[in-house]
């Protein structure tokens, strides 16, 4: 339907240090995917106010933080599986733990607590990712194990006065998500129909969903960022790329793994200018980067 995009190069920030590659213990989350053994799974890129990237390492229960050095630290470890992470404003850590629902790790603490693991007195499927809205609504995919063949993954709001909303439990896989610029829609990505949705939000519920970028390839999109002008960065996992979307679902670029590897799982703008996208290539435990010319919206962390 359209041109291929020009590419964009990358360039390697940082490398999980063999000093923290964890080669003596497997997991659940390892033994389910039966894809190797991997020292390391990085995910859920995120910033804080004084520059640092944290990173969740998935089969290992670890969140890493990451100086602007590129130099690599454990702020935690505990029984757990995190995916996405984002920073509240407020400086606590909110993670999207797939074995222990959303989690908050709060300043000065050793080890994450329980925010949200039941949604209507039901326990969640597996959450996956997440994002603040500038109110202080956090919304989470819960992707469990859902696809084609259990289409039943959710959306979820939980408000800032903690009124819970279930937007959608229809969905092949939810996984990563953003809110558009003036925050009246989700772009979702849904990894196993290997698409991104529009979800126009209406008070408590949703309206006609519908599928915003058709993708083919690869094992489906992952996580998502939008810089100032709406544009649309796009893992693609299993494919070693992101892509770069208009507004208008329009390919704009693609960016390619420097590293071989084919797991470009999330994102972040981070940077001086939030011009610099952070993307981790998880397969290889690698941080990469790619120069952008428009800046990221800025996270609720540093609103």
């Amino acid at each position: 339907m359209y041109a291929a995009p020009p590419l964009l190069e990358t360039h390697v920030f940082a490398k999980v240090p063999v000093d923290l590659e964890v080669r003596d213990r497997s997991s659940d989350w390892l033994a389910g995917r039966h894809h190797g053994r991997p020292t390391s799974f990085l995910e859920g890129p995120s910033f804080d106010r004084e520059g640092n990237l944290y990173v969740t390492d998935i089969p290992y229960g670890r969140v890493l933080r990451i100086s602007p050095a590129g130099r690599f630290e454990v702020v935690t470890e505990y029984d757990g599986e995190p995916n996405g992470l984002k920073i509240h404003k407020d400086g606590r850590i909110f993670i999207a733990d797939q074995k222990n629902g959303i989690l908050v790790l709060e300043p000065g603490d050793a080890k994450p607590k329980p925010f949200f693991v039941r949604a209507n007195l039901e326990r969640l499927k597996g959450p996956n990712d997440l994002v603040f809205a500038s109110n202080g609504d956090l919304y989470f995919t819960d992707q469990g194990q859902s696809g084609h063949h259990d289409p039943t993954g959710r959306l979820v709001r939980v408000r800032a006065n903690g009124e819970v909303d279930i937007l959608l439990d229809n969905v092949p896989s939810p996984n990563g998500l953003v809110l558009n610029l003036d925050e009246s829609m989700v772009l979702l990505a849904v990894t196993r129909a290997n698409a991104v949705w529009r979800v126009p939000l209406v008070g408590s519920r949703v309206s006609k969903v519908g599928t915003f970028i058709q993708m083919s390839g690869g094992g489906g999109p992952d996580g998502m960022a939008i810089d100032e002008q709406g544009n649309l960065a796009v893992c693609h996992a299993g494919l070693g790329s992101v892509w770069f979307f208009s507004p208008l679902g329009e390919p704009l670029y693609r960016i390619t793994s420097c590293t071989g590897g084919r797991m470009t799982t999330n994102l972040a703008y981070g940077g001086p200018e939030r011009k610099t996208l952070f993307i981790t290539e998880s397969s290889t435990g690698t941080v990469i980067t790619a120069q952008m010319d428009v800046p990221g919206r800025a996270m609720y962390s540093h609103q």
